[in-house]
């Protein structure tokens, strides 16, 4: 899904103690080189590890937060 000069930048809106939001379609290349992809208008992308969908966030950070221990 390569992007031309013409192409709208993406938009990513940052959140504390939260997702990327990030404006779809979208790839993403995983650590181990493997590329996952959505085509959706917007993701939510997993910056606390904890979700068990990752990349792709789960809202598995508000448990924690639920319990107290605030990252």
């Amino acid at each position: 899904m390569p992007n031309s000069p013409s192409d709208p930048p993406r938009r990513i809106k940052v959140q504390r103690r939260g997702p990327l939001l990030v404006e779809g379609p979208v790839e993403v290349e995983l650590e181990d080189g493997t590329t996952v992809s959505s085509d959706r208008f917007r993701v939510a992308l997993c910056t606390c590890r904890r979700s068990r969908r990752y990349p792709w966030c789960d809202t598995s950070h508000r448990d924690r937060e639920r319990d107290g221990n605030r990252r």
